[in-house]
């Protein structure tokens, strides 16, 4: 019988060729056609009912029950003109993947007439089950209740799947007393918080600012492969990522595939799940090759933090599903594939106001200098004063593979604010000794604009191996990973960021009650932001050995594993941010502790179970035939009288195999003893630990023989698709 391997290998290239492109369409003509928004809004409510929801999503007030069951219906008559005959309250709750649960818009009255129906109660308010997913015990078994309530500030749209079609309605969702217990709640919080504190502190230069926008552009990388490669590995199906795999002669070190030219097969795809993910108004603007090979990259224009994050998440399912149409499996986990590059997903966060001004770009006068300067300088202040809550907010097992390597920043959160910016904190540093007087007004008319060039990303150079980076009008955060939900870094950054602000509006106001005027009283305060914070700046190399030893001189952590890094949820300072930010409640976040633990304790497992399945039933049958192969070969030349010498190298290879056989064998049942024992520590950070250093550490072991079989098992036997089928066959 052949192998899983060579039936996806036969496969290859007998797939049917998909006719895919946009056959002539505009994305324009696309753009938003499954999306309740703009003209659509406007054609199917009521005047009464439109302005109720414009006001809704500008300014957050309610709606009110009258005008929930005039939405509905809008939203009812505009879903059936296109098919759509079922509804559901489309959440994120803390599993990592989206959930919904469809009701019909069919029932029966009361005197037995089939109707259809979605009123405004179905639209605002649903109830899940809160107890089956992950709460961090803060619901039980016999306290399940939960709600989804509508956010009307993400456009409900609809979900084309094979031939159904289903309105979405994206919510929160909340445990019955309140908490939350997903991504968008505590995202949602975190936006408004943001809104209040800049808008005061924006008024120091703009009193017309009403509202602060903190806007989100992703960069989403992925890894594609052939659909029934993948589904031969077991590690791929059930983990996203090869536990084992000797590396290919060639790799990425050629250069060659970055921005290459895409294969005709990936092509078709891309240009597939864009046209899906145009109809739902996810604005992709670009599409490449990556680094690693079969590694690729697509790009949106920037969005409100909010609909960028659902955006985000739709596009991941919607990678996924498309894919299968293609034969083709999508891989979003942060390293596949050891030796190549992983896969990130940079946020690239900035503030707008709704006056039109990008509050981290420089402007053309010394006013709207001073505003850049503030925000951009309380940005580095938070960043330094909460770098390890950061550093958590991109914390998982998926991570851990990735942070640290030749592409992706280390687990060290510093700050790179490129040369030009670097001197005008100096300046302004260091400009005047003691204190600011009006004799040095002189400094606020520094025309920071001919420092610093309107088009900063032309001039200032980009450090790839910085976490989080200034690049020209808005701060990268390059850490986050692939798979992340977006929201986490963007709460944390969103919150600390708003506390920072606060703090600087109280001392601010403090120096002017004292009779400072108010640009004098704002430098002086960035000056002190500036010096307190210069640890976290840093514009060398960070992969460096050298920076590893220099950060550690400055006082800042280096959280190699999950484990250690979620710590800084828990800790009284971040308990306290988030509270008094109004974003969690102490018990939240300790549930939220609790869950990312879970979380990474079970993926472990996972990989352990599924690496000891395939090194049994797998690898060491493959091997041990060979083996045997090779024994009889020996048995043979012996019977014909040959000497030891004409058969030595088969002997050599019987006890290399026998050695890398009995590695294996052993590193695998030490393994399921550490799983044991560590299964068995009822604390769940000490089970996450336990997980991480002892479970963990038997992985690279039984991966170093297994890969060195590989080399030499013959290939005819060999079971599992190899790297350089996986990585170079389309």
């Amino acid at each position: 019988m052949s192998s899983l391997r060579y039936l996806a290998l036969q496969e290859l290239g007998k797939e049917e060729k998909k006719i895919s492109g946009y056959n002539g369409k505009k994305i324009t003509s696309i753009f938003n056609s499954n999306v309740f928004t703009g003209r659509t809004i406007r054609e199917f409510l009521s005047d009464e009912a439109y302005k109720s929801l414009m006001s809704s999503i500008k300014s957050g007030s309610r709606i009110e029950r009258k005008m929930a069951d005039q939405v509905a219906a809008g939203m009812k008559a505009w879903a059936e003109e296109r098919g759509v005959t079922h509804f559901t309250h489309w959440f994120q709750p803390l599993t990592g993947t989206t959930a919904e649960k469809h009701d019909s818009f069919f029932t029966i009255k009361s005197d037995g007439t089939a109707i259809e129906l979605f009123d405004g109660e179905a639209l605002i308010q649903q109830e899940p089950d809160a107890s089956s997913f992950p709460n961090g015990g803060i619901r039980a078994t016999f306290e399940a209740r939960g709600y989804t309530a509508w956010d009307p500030s993400s456009p409900a749209f609809i979900m084309e799947s094979g031939s159904g079609k289903t309105l979405c309605i994206p919510t929160i969702f909340i445990a019955y007393n309140g908490e939350s217990l997903d991504y968008k709640a505590p995202l949602l919080k975190s936006i408004a918080a943001l809104d209040k504190a800049a808008v005061e502190v924006c008024h120091y230069f703009d009193k017309n600012v009403t509202k602060v926008t903190a806007t989100l552009g992703w960069e989403q990388e992925y890894f594609v492969i052939d659909e029934a490669l993948a589904n031969a590995r077991p590690d791929l199906v059930m983990c996203g990522r090869t536990l084992v795999g000797h590396a290919p002669a060639k790799g990425q070190q050629l250069e060659d595939h970055y921005f290459g030219s895409i294969p005709e097969r990936v092509y078709a795809f891309m240009q597939d799940y864009e046209q899906e993910a145009y109809k739902l108004g996810i604005p992709l603007r670009t599409r490449h090759n990556e680094v690693a090979p079969a590694q690729f990259e697509c790009a949106p224009i920037f969005e409100e933090c909010n609909i960028a994050v659902d955006h985000n998440t739709l596009l991941m399912d919607l990678m996924a599903k498309v894919a299968k149409r293609h034969k083709l499996k999508v891989l979003l986990h942060e390293k596949p594939f050891a030796g190549v590059n992983g896969s990130g997903k940079h946020n690239n966060w900035s503030l707008a106001t709704d006056t039109g001004v990008n509050l981290l770009s420089p402007g053309k006068t010394p006013r709207t200098n001073l505003m850049f300067l503030t925000f951009f300088v309380n940005t580095i202040k938070a960043v330094h004063d909460h770098a390890d809550l950061l550093r958590a907010a991109i914390a998982s097992a998926n991570n851990d593979h990735r942070l640290g390597a030749n592409e992706a920043p280390p687990a060290i959160i510093s700050v790179y604010t490129g040369k030009f910016l670097t001197e005008v904190l100096h300046e302004v540093e260091t400009r005047v000794k003691e204190k600011f007087s009006e004799q040095d007004e002189v400094i606020l008319k520094l025309d920071i604009h001919k420092q610093i060039p309107e088009l900063l990303m032309d001039n200032t150079d980009r450090n790839r191996t910085s976490p989080f980076a200034f690049t020209g009008n808005k701060f990268e955060f390059r850490a986050v990973g692939s798979s992340a939900n977006c929201a986490s870094p963007m709460v944390v950054l969103n919150t600390i960021v708003t506390d920072t602000l606060r703090k600087f509006k109280v001392e601010v106001d403090e120096l002017i009650e004292k009779g400072e005027k108010k640009e004098i009283a704002v430098m002086q305060v960035l000056r002190k932001y500036i010096a307190d914070s210069k640890n976290i700046c840093f514009e060398g190399d960070n992969y460096s050995d050298e920076w590893a030893a220099e950060a550690k001189r400055r006082g800042l952590n280096n959280f190699k594993t999950t484990p250690e890094a979620l710590e800084a949820y828990v800790t009284e300072k971040s308990k306290q941010l988030f509270y008094d930010n109004g974003i969690f409640s102490k018990r939240e976040l300790e549930a939220r502790h609790e869950i990312m633990l879970e979380e990474y304790v079970k993926k472990v497992q996972i990989e352990a179970r599924i690496l000891g399945y395939m090194a049994t039933n797998h690898i060491l049958p493959a091997a041990i035939n060979y083996q045997n192969t090779l024994i009889t070969n020996v048995r043979g030349l012996k019977e014909i009288g040959l000497k030891e010498n004409s058969y030595k190298a088969q002997l050599n290879l019987v006890e290399v195999i026998s050695e890398h056989i009995q590695q294996i064998n052993n590193n695998v049942e030490s393994m399921i003893e550490a799983r044991k024992k560590a299964n068995n520590i009822e604390d769940t950070h000490k089970r996450a630990d336990k997980y991480c250093h002892d479970v963990k550490t038997y992985f690279d072991k039984i991966r170093y023989h297994s890969d060195k079989l590989e080399l030499v098992v013959d290939d005819k036997t060999w079971p599992l698709p190899k790297y350089r089928e996986l990585l170079f066959l389309r």
